[in-house]
């Protein structure tokens, strides 16, 4: 992609989401995300009515006297996208890829976090994290997300997304607002969940191609693994392995769903070919 060919795109995404942030998403981003994020203020000395989960154990030790924490909104967050980058996601059966889902997503939040008086940072990862950008303000700062997330190059094929929770957990220390964007085709990250989420706020956003959950009637086809470059030919005219392709995904779909709510992240799903305003929405809405 040359220069011109990608700022014509950066600033076509940057037009349609700019404006969907703007007109739908400002307002429900600020329910869903502000008053989470509190901060320790002091401490006073304890009146009917506060919650006992408040008392400061120590200054009441201290003094003889029951005193509370009391904490304050912090009115200014952090939001971190953390973006799977990895072949998988350069699938896409109608003229849509997911990486190009993606930019628009982060684009739409990042528009909302702008508006919003937040900062916003972008982490890519493979198997490795590939590129990490702190949180910032700004327009400028947006462009450059966005133009990472069309452009950049990754070094590796595969996924680990364990190793970019882990990753994000240490380098990231104050409390954040933390999109995981990925197609999720990985294994045993569940612990790695559960951990970043009680220090950050994590939401995943599950994006899928309607193809990965139905094979479509084509005679015989070679199926190739993004990931790994495993070739196999299959015949899509035989019902049973039509049949057996969609048992196969319902049911991985359902153990991830199972794995999100285990580790108390909430998501949602996003297909390429519909959408995605609507289940981003009812996200918002939930929280």
């Amino acid at each position: 992609m040359d220069t011109k060919e990608l700022l014509q795109k950066v600033r076509k995404i940057e037009i349609k989401t700019k404006g969907l942030s703007t007109q739908v998403f400002s307002g429900e981003y600020h329910s869903a995300f502000k008053g989470r994020g509190m901060a320790f203020a002091e401490v006073r000395e304890y009146m009917p009515g506060d919650e006992i989960r408040t008392i400061d154990w120590n200054v009441t030790a201290r003094f003889n006297h029951p005193y509370v924490k009391v904490f304050h909104e912090e009115r200014e967050l952090s939001v971190m996208l953390l973006v799977d980058i990895s072949n998988s996601e350069m699938f896409g059966s109608r003229k849509v890829l997911k990486k190009e889902i993606i930019a628009e997503l982060c684009a739409v939040l990042a528009f909302s976090v702008t508006q919003n008086n937040d900062k916003i940072g972008l982490m890519l990862f493979t198997e490795e994290v590939e590129l990490y950008i702190p949180p910032k303000k700004g327009k400028k700062h947006i462009l450059r997300i966005i133009r990472e997330l069309l452009e950049f190059k990754p070094q590796s094929k595969k996924t680990n997304i364990s190793n970019a929770l882990k990753y994000f957990n240490n380098v990231v220390k104050k409390r954040s607002v933390a999109f995981v964007i990925s197609d999720f085709m990985d294994n045993d990250f569940e612990d790695a969940l559960k951990i970043v989420n009680k220090k950050h706020d994590l939401i995943a956003l599950h994006v899928k191609d309607i193809r990965e959950d139905e094979m479509p009637n084509v005679g015989i086809v070679k199926f190739e693994d993004a990931e790994t470059g495993k070739t196999k030919w299959i015949n899509t005219s035989n019902k049973k392995t039509r049949v057996k392709y969609k048992a196969n995904a319902l049911k991985r779909t359902a153990e991830l769903y199972e794995t999100f709510k285990r580790s108390g992240v909430d998501f949602a799903t996003i297909v390429t070919q519909k959408p995605y305003i609507i289940p981003l929405m009812n996200l918002f809405k939930r929280r």
